[in-house]
């Protein structure tokens, strides 16, 4: 069974996917500057986790553009901007086995760029799955 695209639909999954592409290429192409802070697990670790993670639910949103594609959308922009904005305006330290990644700049590998992008996917998540026409198509 087919079931109709709208236009707000595939603006929002273009718009959804595009930010968490940002997201993505900003944490995989600035991850291996990291390699050497942590010991366990360094931060190069981590930017590619959510660089691969970030890539992954922005094709599933892309594609399928459900509900739970949506909230994934959400869950991975909120997770990603509170980090960069935690560790831009507080040292935290090191958390057991998470190193201290506190660099308070906006200089740094793209960091606002991936910050403005991971603000949008929030917003535009919050957007699709708040709007009434998606909600009633998807039931």
């Amino acid at each position: 069974m087919t079931q109709r695209v709208s236009v707000a639909d595939v603006l929002l999954r273009l718009i959804g996917a595009a930010a968490l592409a940002i997201s993505s290429y900003v944490h995989l192409h600035g991850a291996h500057f990291y390699s050497s802070l942590g010991n366990t697990i360094t931060q190069a670790d981590l930017f590619y986790a959510q660089g691969a993670v970030a890539a992954l639910v922005a094709l599933w949103v892309l594609v399928t553009g459900n509900r739970w594609a949506w909230a994934a959308v959400a869950v991975v922009g909120a997770a990603s901007f509170a980090a960069v904005m935690l560790y831009r305006y507080v040292d935290v330290g090191s958390i057991g086995p998470i190193p201290n990644m506190y660099e308070p700049s906006w200089q740094t590998n793209e960091k606002l760029l991936s910050a403005y992008a991971e603000a949008a996917a929030v917003v535009v998540a919050a957007v699709a799955l708040l709007n009434p026409a998606l909600r009633q198509r998807r039931r």
